[in-house]
């Protein structure tokens, strides 16, 4: 299946996505070089644009945007393979089945409207809109849990919410330590940045 089908099928028909997916044979090298690194490319370069080439009334540096740039594609990928792995490794407390592929099959499609979303980050004060579609990956993954983890119904909400809290946890845990690396490399702060470096 094309990534744009996969992409449409799961944002608009993920019911029927879901059994999709779950009939498909996890392959996670094919999965994050032909799903996750080209849909977290979005994100990235629009925020390569929006900061460092649009700005704001605060910020607009080439700099900045290419730190933000990187740091949100970089957590991008390697948030979903620690997800995936926390995800799988929680797996047996729910009545679920392990399996590393399904987890990132799971934590990867579930993604997917924040990603695409992500195109908004070109104008950096729409940016509220990717953490709305942020709250459509949540639903995806309460979908996807039966289908992909094996996880029975009446586990599912627990399971989502541990998984959410130590997703958003990994997530904000890799941000930190990567915007901390960029922005150190490039020699940026927000009050450099802000007196028009």
């Amino acid at each position: 299946m094309s990534i744009v089908d996969r992409a449409k099928n799961i944002i608009l028909t993920p019911k029927t996505e879901w059994p999709v997916v779950a009939g498909e044979e996890p392959n996670v090298g094919q999965i994050i070089t032909g799903y996750v690194l080209p849909l977290a490319l979005i994100p990235a370069v629009a925020s390569l644009i929006g900061w460092g080439i649009v700005g704001t009334a605060f910020v607009t540096s080439f700099t900045w945007g290419l730190a933000m740039a990187l740091t949100s594609f970089l957590t991008a990928v390697a948030g979903v393979y620690i997800s995936a792995f926390v995800v799988d490794a929680l797996a047996p407390n729910f009545g679920s089945q392990k399996g590393l592929g399904r987890a990132v099959q799971l934590v990867a499609y579930s993604h997917t409207p924040f990603w695409v979303c992500g195109i908004v980050l070109i104008l950096p004060f729409l940016s509220w809109l990717v953490w709305l579609a942020g709250l459509y990956t949540l639903y995806l993954m309460y979908l996807g849990l039966p289908h992909t983890m094996k996880t029975p119904q009446d586990k599912v909400v627990v399971y989502l919410i541990v998984s959410i809290v130590v997703v958003l946890v990994v997530y904000f845990v890799l941000t930190a330590i990567l915007t901390a690396i960029f922005f150190g490399i490039f020699g940026l702060s927000a009050m450099s940045v802000m007196r028009g470096m």
